[in-house]
């Protein structure tokens, strides 16, 4: 696997914590996105010369749904069907929202939803056509893609995380930083007292000892399998992970020009 890398390109989550309250079934921050928005607008008015991959998590919007109807296991009868139907409708809701907020604002946002072009087989992926996908960053647009339910020859359909989209992504387009803003302000070696941040975690580390899942309603796993697919993201690609908190208007910003005090997976 060749090793160069895009240092014109980053890849951007925000975090579906962050961006939706997951507490309360499909509830967006909408301030929240829109100051991430403006903070990522002003990054690119300065380095117009980047290109930017942004995705997204489903937060209460998809999590919940998914939850119900444990789609991400498999979907196989009429009601888990309308359940998958279900978890699609609630992850584009919020997809759209992103949309508009940054419409509003003048960013040029293009999204690819994962539901309309990835093919699956035993929750790997086998076929995705990303070319418009590229033609978009080569265009100077923000392709966008998400958390969402995906069709698989297996299991007739299951659920894919912004990571793993983000994992297949970077083998192919070899970005040199990859960003995931969240409300956490580090990976914390003892949750839930969290006062133990990891500033910098090696790739190969082990992570059982100390990463346990999330607090919240998280079907796709919670931050240690997020962070164990980052971590085979830099082994794959090389690139540099960064994991951080993006709560208040300017840490996005901060962030986007390498000044933050999360975690530095690599």
């Amino acid at each position: 696997m060749p090793t160069v890398m895009n240092e014109k390109l980053l890849f951007l989550k925000l975090g579906g914590s962050l961006i939706t309250e997951k507490s309360q079934p499909e509830t967006a921050r909408t301030e929240v996105i829109t100051n991430l928005l403006l903070d990522l607008k002003t990054y690119l008015n300065q380095r117009n010369e980047v290109r930017v991959l942004l995705g997204h998590g489903s937060g209460s919007f998809g999590h919940y749904v998914g939850a119900k109807y444990n789609t991400r296991a498999g979907v196989f009868t009429d009601a888990q069907w309308q359940g998958f139907v279900e978890v699609w409708r609630s992850a584009r809701a919020l997809n759209q929202i992103v949309l508009e907020i940054a419409k509003s604002i003048g960013l040029p946002l293009l999204s690819f939803p994962p539901s309309a072009s990835l093919l699956a087989s035993g929750k790997q992926i086998v076929s995705w056509d990303i070319q418009p996908l590229q033609k978009a960053l080569a265009a100077g647009l923000i392709s966008v893609v998400y958390g969402d339910v995906v069709f698989d020859e297996e299991l007739g359909g299951t659920i894919f995380s912004t990571e793993e989209l983000f994992f297949h992504l970077a083998s192919r387009l070899r970005p040199s930083r990859v960003l995931l803003a969240g409300k956490e302000v580090a990976v914390f070696a003892d949750y839930p007292a969290n006062q133990a941040p990891v500033r910098n975690l090696d790739k190969n580390a082990p992570l059982e000892d100390f990463l346990k899942k999330s607090e919240s309603q998280d079907v796709t796993g919670g931050m240690r399998s997020k962070v164990a697919e980052m971590q085979a993201l830099c082994r794959q690609t090389g690139a540099r992970v960064e994991i951080f908190a993006a709560n208040h208007p300017g840490e996005l910003l901060s962030a986007l020009n390498g000044l933050h005090s999360g975690t530095i997976i690599s």
